[in-house]
């Protein structure tokens, strides 16, 4: 199940410039087709709920990488807890009948993948000038792009239930776009965060400067 677990997720399993995709029209329709017959019965999910789903991921991930394993990690407590999809909700509400739900799949999967490439864009913009060391660079590089990257995960997630572990991982996925192993990367953002997030409470300005200047000191302190 770890396969399909997005919050295991790393940058180098959703970078787009890694693992390029387009679906246009034709395309999405084909994708909609090969979904209906993998889709579980209002009744199976119901029970089953995020479990009765694998065959989709599954597919979506053989298919794409395995970045594909998000598109169902919805706002709030769906499917797995603390996303940013908005057209899909969880397997026991999201799923009626096969020809209905399939469309809604292939739309989740764009939703994610959209912001997987708004991310892509926002690093680029942040990342502190030529990638250098941490050491030379000013930590203001570091505050800026942490306070942006939480402030859009929080404003993404709604900061609902479990919102800050999708926040801590944009985080990391920030780190390792500037060159910072995976390791240290979750020993950075751990210390920063510090638990100072919560759900369904969206931090203001203090925690949000608080958890921004201690990950600017500490990368300086893992370079």
């Amino acid at each position: 199940m770890t396969e399909l677990w997005a919050h295991t997720l790393t940058w180098a399993e959703v970078d787009p410039l890694r693992h390029p995709f387009e679906l246009d029209e034709g395309a999405a329709r084909t994708l909609t087709a090969l979904v209906v017959p993998l889709l579980p019965t209002p009744e199976a999910a119901d029970e089953h709920r995020r479990r009765s789903l694998a065959p989709v991921t599954e597919f979506l991930v053989d298919r794409y990488g395995r970045w594909a394993c998000g598109w169902n990690w919805s706002v709030g407590e769906g499917d797995t807890d603390g996303g940013i999809v908005g057209v899909w909700c969880c397997a026991s509400h999201s799923v009626t009948t096969a020809e209905a739900t399939a469309p809604m799949v292939v739309a989740a999967l764009r939703e994610w993948r959209d912001w997987l490439e708004d991310l892509a864009e926002r690093f680029a913009a942040l990342a502190p000038p030529s990638h250098s060391a941490g050491s030379v660079v000013d930590p203001w590089h570091w505050e800026r792009a942490c306070t942006r990257l939480v402030t859009v995960v929080a404003d993404r997630t709604q900061a609902e239930s479990g919102w800050y572990g999708h926040c801590m991982q944009v985080l990391e996925w920030f780190l390792a776009y500037n060159g910072i192993d995976e390791e240290r990367a979750g020993e950075i953002v751990g210390s920063a965060v510090g638990g100072r997030f919560g759900s369904w409470i969206a931090p203001d300005v203090t925690v949000v400067g608080a958890v921004s200047s201690r990950f600017a000191r500490t990368v300086g302190g893992h370079r």
